[in-house]
């Protein structure tokens, strides 16, 4: 099948479909709603499940049960939907299943607003749920992108027996863009017999599996974190993905960005080139595990005066940006978060504000 245009909600749901899951949960929130309405009708047509839950808590823990039987299940939500499934996320890290869930986020705090918005970051990767647990989180650029990393997600939450999250904003779900579904991503589910509760006699198995996150013994529940420690460690060294922009030219100030806000981000880079005036950009592509060391490595060039965290949100990356520039140079913010979407216009004056020229 070649390009089809589609909506962003609807693309994803497609995704899910051709990366082979055919198990969908969710509750109706905009600006995401239209992932259910397009699977209410999608998943029956290809033998799938599509159910409705009666809350976002109800959901979180359909979730858990799907995932705990070794099912490819995913559900989509916005911002204070996710926060209802915050504990089961916990509950589904802890006990080491695979799912996926995608975020598109609006404006916060509180009800907030349905207009686009950044401002989960700090809740999809420092864990809005209890515990020490961490999601692996991607987010997309464009509707393009949200189809790719959700057809990869599954394999990953499979690899890692771990939730991922996609973290895409109001925009991304309405717009329309040409996408296509590549082939080479479609996957099989991977063997679950050695820990899923998918039944002794599926398995042909005398041995029960036990899907659980209790550890009352302090010993087992050390060990049990110090393992998950691990398996976060790994997707440190093998999980980051990121995209470097104009950063081959002897940039002044260094953009940090990522989703809807880096392509406005790159527009500006564009035009301030034109003028003559370089602007490199790190766009992380996954925002945990962190691209740390792309952005050390690029503040290190003798031209970059400042790095610059861009985002619709009140300053949510900067800490990590921080973290990763190592005080090299200094570290500032730009950004909205009342829906509306900083212009090209509005990024030039900020950038060229912090190189001060």
């Amino acid at each position: 099948m070649g390009r089809i245009l589609m909506k962003g909600n609807e693309a994803i749901g497609e995704a899910a479909i051709r990366a082979g899951c055919l198990n969908y949960f969710a509750y109706p929130i905009t600006p995401q709603s239209e992932v259910a309405e397009y699977l209410s009708r999608r998943m029956p047509e290809v033998g799938g499940v599509f159910l409705q839950g009666e809350s976002e808590v109800a959901v979180g823990y359909m979730i858990f049960g799907a995932a705990g039987c070794g099912a490819r299940v995913f559900t989509t939500s916005s911002s204070p939907g996710i926060s209802l499934m915050s504990e089961a996320l916990s509950y589904i890290s802890g006990a080491e299943c695979p799912a996926v869930f995608v975020n598109i986020m609006r404006g916060g705090p509180g009800l907030g607003g349905i207009l686009p918005s950044q401002a989960d970051y700090f809740q999809a990767t420092k864990g809005g749920g209890h515990g020490d647990y961490r999601l692996l989180v991607m987010a997309p650029a464009g509707v393009q992108e949200a189809v790719e990393m959700v057809m990869k997600a599954f394999p990953l939450a499979e690899k890692y027996r771990n939730p991922v999250m996609i973290l895409g904003d109001g925009l991304i779900g309405q717009m329309m863009e040409p996408v296509e579904f590549p082939d080479e991503l479609k996957s099989e589910p991977s063997n679950k017999d050695d820990w899923a509760t998918n039944g002794m006699e599926t398995r042909k198995s005398s041995r029960r599996n036990l899907v659980k996150s209790l550890f009352l013994d302090s010993e087992q529940l050390e060990a049990h974190n110090r393992a998950l420690k691990a398996k976060y460690d790994r997707m440190r060294r093998e999980e980051v993905r990121y995209e470097p922009y104009n950063l081959d030219a002897d940039y002044k100030a260094l953009i940090v960005s990522y989703g809807t806000m880096s392509r406005v981000c790159r527009t500006a880079i564009d035009i301030l080139k034109a003028e003559g005036f370089e602007v490199g950009m790190v766009r992380p592509q996954t925002l945990f595990p962190f691209p740390g060391k792309a952005i050390e490595e690029a503040v290190r060039r003798e031209s970059c005066k400042v790095a610059v965290s861009i985002e619709m949100s009140m300053g949510q990356m900067v800490e990590d940006v921080e973290r990763s520039v190592r005080g090299r140079c200094p570290v500032e913010w730009f950004g909205k978060a009342g829906g509306d979407v900083p212009t090209p216009e509005e990024v030039i004056d900020a950038v060229k504000s912090f190189v001060q020229i």
